[in-house]
């Protein structure tokens, strides 16, 4: 994923995580609803004069009401209440018009426009209220709908942290559901190193430019929102960075953005870092974007302490699972040298005390009994030694190990090894604990007539794979392969077992590592 145009330098951003609520504002321009208005008074007038011949005059004021209903509802009030006044003006023109001469002859001539006057209003009043409602159901559909949006982005990024993707994935992972979200080109997010540089773990950047790369540090200095973040721990925002400086203004004029804001991240109490949003079009962003980022960067924060939370969680429980394959090396190693040679030194003297005796007597049939026993104690304890950690496996590595591992086993094993170096101690130690287990499964419980083992690797993980042609049925659930499972699942990789009744058993694992 190629970066974005990340850091732009800022404009301290408005410190609000919601702002206050906006007057209604008109649907549509305000000269256009003068012409709306002149136009319905114009038609309306037109249309009084036609049924003028048929109807009376007080009767045909209600015709002015549409267009004053139509103003009331698409525009703002001061404009609905104009409407209002002129058209009772033309209104009471037309009626007086009508009677003959400019002013009312008697008081009851104004009872129509003593009528309109208050149906006019009122329509103002009810037709605007509609609008406010309407406005305030959508700002709240809006809100709901953001409301799942952000929802939706975190579950969808606590899926991959508890997929067990890697740091970076989720990182990538939440630039984009940003960048998705806010409906922008471009997105990043920086963690801090300290107060003196950043580094810029992850980028949503539909342009794929490459001038700024994921992984790069780059010093806090000059004019940048990740610096005034930084130094403040509220939103900033840079409408232009034109005149910035700073290697971070030049690299971002570099790649041609003109404006930016950022929010900060902060995890465990702590500013890990800064979620940035980056524009290169004329027009800065919307005034309200710092608090929409600020909620994202909620988000990006909470997602950053799952994700850190599952690899400390692997790091303790790899640690626990390398303690102990110390532990049983050293005992490998304690047998081996002191024990395993006592016993050794034992049976050498007690054969050498035998073949100092007579050759007929009982001593020398019972001395030889016990070098017999002596010898039998030393097997008995390197099988023993061997199973608590084979010196072959740290002596020869994996290949070597698993066809000893194979040929102790008294049913056909097919054992395919494709690995071309020498794997981490630790993985090497997994992938035989896991054969190990599975052909002794196999040979307890599902009386295979033949067991395939393949292993291959790669420079980014290795893979594992054991079959049988048994009775099937193994329970996923026993101690035995909950314990593999853990073991592999320590070290970042994963086990499935499948296979029913009469079907067999197909056990596959998969672990990450790195060249040892």
């Amino acid at each position: 994923m190629t970066p974005n145009e990340w850091s732009m330098t800022p404009t301290q951003a408005g410190a609000g995580r919601r702002g206050g609520r906006s007057p209604v504002a008109p649907s549509y321009p305000l000269w256009l609803g003068v012409v709306v208005a002149a136009t319905f008074i114009v038609a309306e007038t037109i249309a009084v004069r036609l049924l003028s011949s048929i109807a009376p005059h007080s009767t045909l004021g209600a015709l002015y009401l549409l267009g004053v209903l139509v103003i009331s509802s698409f525009w703002n009030i001061g404009l609905a209440v104009l409407t209002t006044l002129v058209s009772a003006a033309v209104y009471l023109e037309m009626h007086l018009d009508a009677a003959g001469g400019w002013l009312p002859s008697h008081p009851a001539q104004l009872l129509p426009l003593a009528i309109f006057l208050p149906l006019g209003l009122l329509t103002n009043a009810l037709a605007g209220r509609a609008r406010l409602r309407a406005t305030e159901t959508r700002r709240a559909a809006a809100q709901v709908s953001q409301l799942a949006e952000r929802q939706a982005a975190l579950r969808r990024v606590a899926t991959l942290v508890a997929r067990g993707v890697s740091p970076a994935e989720v990182f990538t992972a939440v630039a984009d559901e940003v960048a998705n979200a806010l409906r922008v080109q471009n997105c990043m997010l920086v963690r801090y190193s300290g107060n003196d540089s950043c580094e810029l773990v992850a980028a949503h950047d539909t342009v794929q430019l490459e001038k700024i790369p994921v992984g790069g540090v780059f010093p806090l200095n000059g004019e940048n929102v990740a610096t005034m973040v930084l130094r403040s721990g509220t939103t900033a925002r840079m409408d232009s960075h034109e005149h910035a400086a700073g290697p971070i203004a030049a690299a971002v004029r570099g790649v041609g953005i003109r404006s930016a804001v950022g929010a900060p991240i902060e995890v465990d109490g702590r500013l890990w870092g800064a979620a940035v949003i980056a524009s290169s079009g004329p027009e800065p962003h919307p005034p309200h974007t710092e608090a929409r980022l600020a909620d994202f960067a909620e988000l990006v924060a909470t997602a950053i302490a799952n994700a850190q939370a599952r690899d400390e969680l692997m790091a303790s429980r790899a640690r626990i699972v390398t303690a102990g394959d110390e532990a049983r090396r050293r005992i490998e190693r304690n047998l081996h040298d002191g024990a395993q040679q006592r016993l050794v030194t034992l049976r050498l003297r007690l054969q050498a005390l035998q073949a100092s005796l007579p050759a007929d007597g009982e001593l020398q049939l019972e001395i030889g009994e016990l070098a017999d026993e002596a010898a039998a104690a030393g097997e008995e304890l390197r099988q023993l030694s061997r199973g608590i950690h084979p010196a072959v496996l740290s002596n020869a590595g994996l290949g070597p190990a698993l066809r000893a591992l194979c040929r102790r086993f008294a049913m056909p094993v097919e054992l395919r090894v494709d690995v071309a170096r020498r794997l981490p101690k630790s993985v090497e130690v997994a992938v035989y604990y896991v054969v190990a287990e599975a052909l002794t499964n196999a040979a307890k419980h599902a009386h295979p007539s033949m067991v395939t083992v393949a292993v291959d690797a790669d420079d980014a993980r290795v893979r594992l794979r054991v079959s049988d042609d048994g009775i099937g049925g193994a329970d996923p659930r026993g101690s035995g392969l909950i314990g593999l499972k853990d073991r592999v699942e320590a070290l970042g990789g994963r086990l499935d077992i499948t296979g029913g009744e009469g079907e067999g058993t197909k056990l596959v694992a998969e672990i990450h590592c790195a060249p040892a």
